[in-house]
């Protein structure tokens, strides 16, 4: 990866959320279709910007989560361009049925914005640490699903919706997470990118935890480690060839996600890998069991998904 292209050091700490809420106001200014549909959660998910810039094209549902999703399949059939923003917990959570019929089936334009998921959001605990959302939205025919790094990602892969066709599902964090990406980082729907090349080990990773893979490298290189990091926000369309490719070389992959273990990207990754590239593979996610009240940081530790437990995972892969 180019020099300019991420900032390794010292990098600004921001949430993935405020991304989002940056990249909806320059859609405001650009496209008189877009339309912005809240929760009851327009602090939380920072459209609140948009809602001051743009009130008559903002529009506050309250806590009814299906009608949310249900009046944004309707100003789609009309040519509008909704984007919905809530809880993950919520949208997916409390909404699916609307979701798969409303708009999966029906191919609407819509764009499901999953805010405060993951074991991040932290002290709002189990109930809200929506770790299922993955594998629900990569199930569903016709959906794209997005995981992106950072705020500055964040914004990136919001725009790359706007412009996709079909229903897209973004998912971003409430926490404070370094912004190592810029904006020369390269990012598009379907695209898998090499953040570090190796030999030994493919670490591959979405969201906040590529840059956990990315502290883990330097720590495999003093075991004699060559690791290979690929960050893949994409997670469905999946970005196949670089995947493979990177397996071929290494012949050892390690998945990572802060989500459930069953379905998300390492499930992906591992359906890929083996119908066409049999693989050593280690997946490391939460392992079938809800998330609890903590420290963000701590529920990383306790979970095995910070860059210690990755550099022990890698090094078991390889046998080092």
């Amino acid at each position: 990866m180019p020099g300019r292209t991420l900032n390794l050091h010292r990098p600004k700490l921001e949430a993935t959320r405020d991304g989002y809420g940056q990249a909806l106001l320059e859609l405001g200014k650009t496209n008189q279709d877009v339309v912005v549909l809240c929760g009851d959660l327009t602090e939380s998910t920072r459209t609140q910007a948009f809602a001051k810039a743009y009130p008559e094209r903002f529009i506050e549902v309250g806590v009814a989560e299906q009608n949310l999703v249900g009046l944004a399949a309707g100003l789609a059939a009309v040519g509008k361009l909704p984007f919905v923003a809530t809880y993950a917990a919520f949208v997916p959570g409390r909404a699916f049925d609307q979701i798969r019929v409303q708009l999966a089936y029906a191919q609407a334009n819509v764009k499901l914005s999953g805010a405060h998921a993951g074991l991040s959001v932290g002290p709002d605990g189990a109930t809200h640490q929506m770790l299922e959302d993955l594998a629900l939205m990569r199930a569903l025919p016709n959906m794209t699903v997005l995981a992106p790094t950072d705020a500055e990602e964040t914004r990136k892969a919001t725009l790359a919706a706007a412009a996709w066709p079909g229903p897209v599902y973004l998912r971003f964090g409430r926490q404070e997470v370094p912004t190592y990406t810029t904006p020369e980082t390269p990012f598009q729907i379907g695209q898998a990118h090499i953040f570090r090349r190796g030999d030994d080990v493919s670490i591959i990773a979405a969201g906040i935890l590529t840059y956990e893979a990315l502290q883990a490298t330097d720590v495999l290189a003093k075991h004699g480690l060559s690791a290979e990091v690929i960050h893949s926000p994409s997670v469905k369309p999946l970005d196949e060839a670089t995947i493979l490719h990177s397996a071929v070389k290494t012949n050892h992959v390690l998945t990572l996600e802060e989500a459930q273990i069953a379905g998300g990207l390492g499930g992906a990754v591992a359906e890929l890998l083996s119908e066409r590239q049999p693989t050593k593979l280690r997946r490391l996610g939460v392992q079938n069991t809800f998330g609890q009240s903590g420290n963000p940081d701590e529920l990383l530790k306790h979970y095995g998904l910070d860059s210690t437990a990755i550099v022990r995972a890698a090094r078991q892969l390889v046998g080092r």
